[in-house]
């Protein structure tokens, strides 16, 4: 993935020319000066060698400085293009963020990145550009944790954790910055430090839906015990892959809490992760009739039912997640891989393009396909 970036950015300065202005040019932008002692950028669109000066428009000037401004925000003239940028675009922090926006929403991935890295280049002032990164990079990772690549979406999450810790560092402080960083948190199971941070939203942040939303989380985690130690040693022990000892905690967590589901949904992690298919079926079986309606939790179950030979009841299950999340990826390369179990391999293989057309990138759809096709 870094590696990737890495191309992605060679690519994009690899794509500019340089031109200089006349020297004796001495019109001004507003209340901006040129000078013609900085060179200026173009845009090429790929066409560097043999590059035809009469085809350069400010269009192509502007898109080579936010290039710049994207990828090498610590070029020497960054100020300069920063300044005429925004002379020569002044409305564009709101444009350009609504279009990133849609692009992130249809997946359009790098598309996205580079127009938030280059609004976050231009107004290195401005938080909602590191906001638009933060949640950009937090949605590809889940996407990619859908796909089966983990280390893909552990590297988008490091990017989101870095632009949340500039929010966080603000001065003064960005109430918003709090809010979004603490579901980042939630996100990945840190219950500890999404309730710290939800706690100083309520507390800075202004009266509204997300004040009232941070208090409803917080009510959870408290009545639902993810600030309990046992709870957390439980899931930290799961999650290092010592599910013995995560097995011992969850247990001694519900001794004292029975009715609480998402210990009941740890324990049957652990169970399951141990092979233990019976008696992970009934914690899972358990959580449900005790209020989880997650997608994971039927999609727990259903590998227990599967490994238990209740293939049927694998599919009904994960057809109750897919309710919940009709794009979930997993679930849908899941019921591809239980449909093959059944002996549908059409229906399969409509899973599994369905997974692909959502998910490109989705390493188990895609491995699936293969292995129908060297069936025959």
């Amino acid at each position: 993935m870094t590696d990737m970036r890495q191309m992605r950015r060679d690519e994009a300065l690899g794509r500019l020319v340089y031109i200089e202005l006349p020297k004796a040019f001495n019109r001004e932008i507003g209340a901006f000066k040129p000078d013609p002692a900085i060179p200026l950028p173009v845009e090429t669109a790929g066409i560097v060698d043999n590059f035809d000066p009469r085809v350069i428009t400010g269009e192509a000037i502007v898109a080579g400085m936010m290039r710049i401004l994207a990828w090498d925000p610590d070029n020497l003239n960054a100020a300069y293009y920063r300044g005429f940028v925004r002379a020569v675009k002044p409305e564009l922090l709101s444009l350009l963020s609504e279009a990133g926006v849609l692009k992130a929403r249809s997946k359009a991935w790098d598309v996205a990145e580079e127009i938030f890295l280059a609004l976050a280049g231009i107004y290195p002032e401005a938080p909602e550009p590191l906001v638009d990164l933060a949640i950009l990079y937090e949605d590809h990772a889940e996407s990619l944790a859908l796909a089966g690549d983990e280390e893909g979406a552990e590297f988008l999450d490091s990017l989101a954790f870095e632009r949340h810790k500039a929010l966080l560092a603000l001065e003064p402080s960005f109430p918003e910055a709090y809010f979004n960083a603490g579901f980042f948190f939630l996100r990945r199971r840190n219950y500890e430090r999404a309730a710290s941070l939800l706690e100083t939203y309520m507390e800075i942040g202004p009266e509204g839906e997300r004040r009232l939303r941070a208090g409803e989380v917080l009510s959870s985690l408290r009545d639902q015990g993810y600030l309990d130690e046992l709870f957390k040693e439980a899931y930290d022990f799961i999650k290092l892959g010592r599910e013995s000892e995560g097995l011992e905690k969850a247990s001694l967590f519900l001794a004292r809490n029975p009715r609480i589901w998402n210990a009941w949904f740890l324990k049957g992690w652990a169970l399951r992760r141990l092979s233990r298919w019976a008696e992970g079926r009934e914690a899972f079986e358990r959580a449900i009739e005790l209020g989880a309606e997650g997608t994971d939790v039927f999609n727990e179950l259903s590998i227990c039912l599967v490994e238990l030979g209740f293939i049927d009841e694998a599919r009904s299950a994960l057809e109750k997640a897919l309710v919940r999340e009709p794009e979930n990826t997993k679930i849908i390369t899941n019921l591809g891989a239980v449909a093959v179990r059944q002996g549908r391999r059409a229906e399969a293989e409509g899973f599994f393009l369905t997974a692909l057309e959502i998910e490109p990138e989705d390493k188990a759809a895609a491995a699936w396909l293969l292995r129908l096709e060297g069936e025959g």
